[in-house]
């Protein structure tokens, strides 16, 4: 039975394989494959005259589903775009993706269809990602359809072309909407977390990352035209040229600016710095000569830009991978958030050059590299930020902290009594002042290092009787100070005295007897602040010392509380 059930089992999971099999052949079945051919715009050429050409005699062809990049002709370009059979009926959707920022129309011979751009905001339909053209159903599936490429001042992108009906568009632009609004988001999400930290910490290499990837983000935008539709900043139509060159240029400058602190290129690649610093210089002169509009100037600056890109963006990599292999822990980070952007970039850029046409990916790719270089690079200032907190907690606490005892220093004191008195009157406070005995003479029988083992010990001593909420400091040399809260002028007393029977019992000699302690008390009074009272407690320690020392006394106290030696066990 058992065998059955899993006979049966399996056959329903063929028959589900095969009818998925079967589903997805019907639908490349009904996809609708196209050719196309292309020639170069030419004075006198009309749509009707091109079309009657490419029946005549053929033009050179290529695969539209591949990455085909067009010439940038004086005139244009002319593609003529053929549905191959069986042919679908109804309206149907031609894309361009990657067209440039050049015009794109569409012709049914003479007839104009549309005419469109990635930064148009006219009437006809706008795509996301690409350029789109409604295909009336009255036009046949069999007709030749013509498209022109205008020319304009940068070449036309390496171009796919495709003719779906709408609801497989539909599909597919919703697709690649959630793809690219992830990506973006992620960039820009994590361009103002660092922007944040910048605030927080004040620390530059935050606002360089972020102003990076706010550049690289918007390099990705125009690109794809994501920031003209679906975003509809249509205050940045007819300036995607000049923003492109602008943020590429921009951008190798901050990174550079963010690469020479975050992997701390000055420590661990001293000789790089000088190099990859004038990147960060000279790619802002790039914008400027660009905006000059002296043809001469703009064209260096055109000719310039590609090569001095790809040779900073290898020369922050080398640096980078010094850096590591020397020990730097956060240039790890940007290697593996750099590498893959700089070999996609690589890759793109000979696709330009017509190879690779297999992979028409590679551009929207790009979205994607930018987002997984932002999580990688924010994770590597998130880790900074916390070596810089930790570092900072270290720094304030060694300023804190006494090194030798490992108690409060007496500034750090200072200010949290300070503290306490400022927070009113609403319990009693004790201060109490302490002084080691003889200590002048251990250190010069015995020597400092003596001194210090007694001074630890003491403080030792002190820590442990004291409670933790009690402020214990040493004031200075053999001085110590505690502030006790919530502790009556009685009670300090018998606190005081054990404290002096505690060290007592220390096994520590001073000048060949035990180590003792002279302590003075002095109770806050409305009128008091932390220094006068500290004053009154010194006042006090002296009078113990006259008295004969290894006792308390309270100031305004005119019986000592005395604590023979006899008494510590």
């Amino acid at each position: 039975m058992r065998a059955g059930n899993r006979h049966g089992g399996w056959t329903l999971r063929l028959f589900q394989a095969m009818t998925l099999c079967c589903l997805l052949f019907a639908g490349l079945a009904g996809a609708e494959t196209i050719t196309a051919n292309w020639r170069e715009v030419r004075p006198g050429d009309t749509p009707a005259a091109i079309l009657r050409e490419a029946n005549e005699r053929p033009l050179p062809s290529f695969d539209p589903t591949q990455m085909q990049t067009l010439p940038n002709a004086p005139g244009g370009t002319w593609v003529v775009v053929r549905s191959m059979p069986p042919w679908t009926t109804g309206e149907r959707v031609l894309s361009v993706r990657h067209p440039g920022f050049g015009n794109v129309s569409l012709y049914d011979g003479d007839r104009l269809i549309a005419s469109t751009s990635l930064d148009d905001f006219g009437p006809p339909l706008h795509g996301h990602g690409r350029l789109i053209f409604s295909v009336p159903g009255s036009i046949p599936a069999s007709r030749a359809l013509l498209l022109k490429f205008d020319a304009g001042t940068t070449p036309p992108g390496a171009v796919t072309i495709a003719i779906d009906s709408w609801p497989d568009y539909l599909r597919d632009d919703g697709g690649w909407m959630v793809f690219a609004t992830g990506g973006f988001a992620v960039m820009l999400t994590m361009a103002l977390m660092a922007l944040c930290f910048t605030l927080i910490l004040r620390d530059m290499t935050f606002g360089w990352y972020a102003a990076y990837l706010v550049c690289y983000a918007l390099i990705q935008g125009l690109r794809s035209g994501f920031v003209f539709h679906p975003l509809e900043l249509q205050s940045l139509a007819g300036m995607a040229d000049v923003l492109g060159v602008a943020a590429t240029a921009l951008s190798v400058s901050f990174a550079a600016l963010f690469v020479l602190r975050f992997a701390r290129i000055d420590e661990f690649v001293p000789m790089l710095r000088t190099p990859v610093l004038a990147f960060a210089l000279v790619m802002p002169l790039l914008v400027v000569m660009r905006a000059t509009g002296i043809a001469f100037v703009v064209d260096m600056a055109q000719l310039l830009l590609q090569p001095l890109v790809l040779l900073g963006a290898v020369l922050m990599l080398v640096a980078g991978a010094i850096a590591a292999a020397r020990g730097s822990r956060h240039a790890w980070f940007f290697l593996v958030g750099w590498t893959p952007l700089l070999i996609l970039t690589a890759l793109c850029g000979v696709q330009q050059q017509g190879m690779l046409a297999s992979a028409p990916w590679l551009p929207d790719a790009a979205i994607a590299v930018g987002a997984f270089e932002a999580i990688v690079l924010s994770i590597g200032l998130s880790d900074r930020a916390l070596t810089i907190r930790h570092d900072r907690d270290r720094a304030r606490e060694l300023a804190d902290v006494d090194p030798l005892t490992g108690l409060l220093n007496r500034r750090a004191w200072t200010e949290a009594a300070t503290a306490v008195f400022d927070a009113g009157m609403s319990r009693p406070v004790a201060l109490l002042f302490f002084d080691l005995d003889h200590f002048k003479a251990l250190n010069d029988k015995h020597g400092h290092a003596a001194g210090d083992r007694a001074l630890v010990a003491v403080a030792a001593a002190l820590r442990h009787e004291l409670r933790p909420s009690d402020l214990l400091a040493r004031f200075g040399g053999e001085e110590f100070v505690a502030l006790l809260q919530g502790v009556d002028k009685d009670n300090a007393m018998q606190i005081a005295t054990r404290l002096c029977r505690r060290v007592h019992r220390l096994d520590v000699n001073a000048a060949g007897a035990p180590l003792t302690v002279s302590i003075g008390l002095a109770m806050r009074t409305p009128a008091d602040t932390v220094a006068s009272v500290v004053e009154r407690a010194d006042s006090a320690m002296y009078a113990a010392k006259m008295a004969g020392r290894n006792r308390a006394v309270c100031a305004g106290n005119a019986g000592p509380v005395l604590v023979r030696r006899a008494e510590a066990k």
